[in-house]
């Protein structure tokens, strides 16, 4: 496993140090939302792209949770971060848990908004099929948009969450992605870490729910919370923007150790 420099954005010069990882369906964009109501000067975020994504779309693999969390170590001996928190949504989520396993030492907290656990997601034939083929197919993404935010997001919504999708990802990469966030179970690697470990979900995911989080991050972290945001589905960033930052941010403050 080869190290990889990450592309970033910074903002904010706070003494708490923060990683936010992207999911499958976008590039650090998708944090885009929540940037200008961000609290800047309690918090540094540092926005990354994933090797496939966005900057880092032609970068060679390989295209895993694994790999993820030891470039973002990588990133963070670069801009000198010895300890530091991290935020991931979806995939990214899975991500940051990777990261308990890899370096828990640096870790203050972390937060998976929506996350994919770390034993993966068992999903029906049919469904993975409809998930393996959204790399190459528009339609197939567009369907999975629209049944995680509950039916209820706007058709021009849909379509431009597609286009940024397509547009931001190597199609290649986006399928083998799914290979590691689906298909891999370290849940054994992370079970009973102590890391302050808060899940955001959405009330209207109807398959990364509350209930799926209380049978997972609540029974592996003894440091687990759980978030439920009313009116978001797997999108909180879009959908739900306020109330992700304040519920994100009030979680992060509640630690005061000097990074």
């Amino acid at each position: 496993m080869t190290p990889f420099v990450l592309p970033h954005e910074m903002h904010g010069d706070g003494a708490h140090k923060v990683f936010a990882v992207h999911g499958w369906f976008a590039d650090r964009a998708a944090y885009a939302t929540v940037l200008p109501d961000l609290d800047r000067g309690a918090f540094t975020y540092v926005l990354v792209d994933l090797r496939g994504y966005g900057a880092a779309k032609d970068a060679s693999g390989p295209f895993g949770t694994a790999e993820a969390a030891a470039d973002l170590v990588a990133l963070a001996d670069r801009l000198g971060w010895g300890r530091f928190s991290v935020i991931g949504h979806s995939m990214g989520g899975a991500v940051a848990q990777r990261l308990l396993a890899l370096a828990p030492e640096r870790l203050r907290r972390i937060v998976g908004v929506s996350p994919v656990p770390a034993s993966g997601l068992s999903l029906p034939a049919d469904q993975w099929q409809l998930f393996a083929d959204a790399a190459f197919k528009p339609e197939n993404r567009r369907v999975i948009l629209d049944v995680t935010t509950g039916g209820r997001a706007p058709a021009a919504w849909l379509d431009r969450m597609v286009a940024r999708s397509l547009a931001n990802s190597e199609a290649t990469a986006f399928r083998a992605w799914l290979d590691s966030w689906a298909g891999e179970d370290f849940h054994t690697e992370v079970k009973g870490s102590a890391v302050p470990a808060l899940a955001v979900t959405g009330a209207l995911d109807p398959a990364l729910t509350a209930g799926l989080m209380r049978e997972t991050w609540l029974r592996w972290y003894p440091g687990g919370s759980l978030a439920e945001l009313p009116s978001a589905g797997h999108y909180a960033m879009d959908e739900s923007p306020l109330d992700l930052i304040r519920t994100v941010e009030d979680f992060l403050r509640a630690e005061d150790t000097p990074a």
